[in-house]
């Protein structure tokens, strides 16, 4: 089952001493590739040294419980940890997404059920700024359009490690987390604008994106129109009086960004520029991955309440993920950022799924 594991191990050993080379840090952008390789595949080669030590410690408490009875128990100590050992390694020898480690980009749109679907934007939004805050991680809400009502219609947010793009451990970038976000989030309740107490469902829609960095994504700015406008909406002197807000249309692909919310021109166009990088790249990737293979998972891009990944139901206090089966009785406190467990749910279901195409 692990016969590939040795040759990680070599690679491992050769991205070491390459490191070791103060030459190699000369040129940064293959620094950081090498670096990160060497992460990825630092837990596995530690895991696999623990799991054959393991393995020899079995033996050897065996061969002691032989002339004292003492020793057995150990040993079906340590064949328990080597046991999981076994499973440990075994997912971290999971094909990785590439994209695991980076930041992104979260947008969250009203859908189905009018301004009560923009307040379940605006909840939603809530919700993983309080998860992002919990688990280290910076938040800079990039572009917004509020309804009447409260909440939004349209709103994304740059959701980062604190240490920039990459995370400092396998499995918990960003992307590696928020990827299974994308979709449509159905919200059973009581509106606060119904006078007869009925529940009503209505639906947001949530895209996750990872952000791209410049390296990644070449943009020939001979292939972009930039249109500059009036901001509407809340904000400082400049909103409403300027014409400060930016509209980018990538040509080739029709690929459109905007952005307001930032005083100045040249910054909402900074901040344009991040966000059509990252869809740019977005597209780049799906149109791989459907040349790859015909069956893939992607995210819902209509907000129809048909399509749905998870249910909030406010009344019973339960949130339901319909693709991993997952359901707790604790709205209230995922709604305030433990969103951790509902994530992990997927985490596993995921792992399970690649670790049985494996076989």
């Amino acid at each position: 089952m692990f016969e590939a594991v040795e040759e990680l191990i070599g690679e491992h050993a050769d991205l070491e001493k390459k490191l070791a080379d103060p030459s190699v840090h000369s040129d940064q952008a293959n620094a950081r590739k090498l670096n990160k390789r060497y992460a990825e595949l630092t837990p596995i080669v530690a895991t696999f040294r623990a799991w054959k030590q393991a393995a020899e410690d079995i033996e050897t408490a065996k061969e002691f419980a032989a002339v004292d009875p003492d020793f057995a128990a150990e040993a079906k100590e340590l064949a328990v940890q080597r046991e999981a050992l076994t499973e440990k390694l075994r997912l971290l020898l999971v094909p990785r997404d590439p994209s695991d480690d980076k930041d992104v980009l979260l947008e969250v749109k009203a859908g189905a059920g009018g301004d009560e679907s923009a307040l379940f934007a605006g909840d939603l939004l809530r919700m993983y700024l309080r998860y992002a805050e919990r688990v280290g991680w910076k938040t800079e809400i990039i572009d917004a359009t509020e309804s009447e009502l409260g909440g939004y219609k349209d709103v994304q947010v740059s959701v980062r490690t604190k240490g920039g793009n990459g995370a400092t451990e396998p499995g918990q970038g960003v992307w590696a987390r928020l990827k299974y976000e994308g979709g449509v989030h159905r919200v059973q309740r009581v509106p606060a604008t119904e006078s007869q107490g009925r529940i009503h469902t209505s639906a947001a829609g949530v895209l996750v994106t990872p952000e791209a960095e410049e390296v990644e994504v070449e943009v020939n700015m001979s292939d972009l129109r930039i249109d500059v406008y009036r901001s509407s909406g809340p904000g400082g002197q400049s909103v409403n009086t300027t014409d400060s807000a930016v509209r980018i249309t990538h040509l080739p692909t029709g690929v459109v960004a905007s952005c307001q919310n930032e005083k100045s021109q040249l910054q909402n166009k900074e901040q344009a520029m991040r966000i059509l990088r990252s869809r740019l790249l977005a597209a780049a990737q799906e149109a791989a991955e459907q040349e790859a293979s015909d069956v893939r998972r992607s995210q819902v891009r209509s907000v129809d309440r048909s399509e749905k990944i998870r249910t909030y139901n406010y009344p019973e206090n339960r949130i339901s993920d319909h693709r991993t089966g997952f359901k707790a009785y604790n709205l209230d406190q995922v709604l305030d950022g433990d969103l951790d467990p509902v994530i992990q749910a997927c985490v596993d279901t995921d792992s399970a799924a690649k670790l049985a195409a494996a076989h």
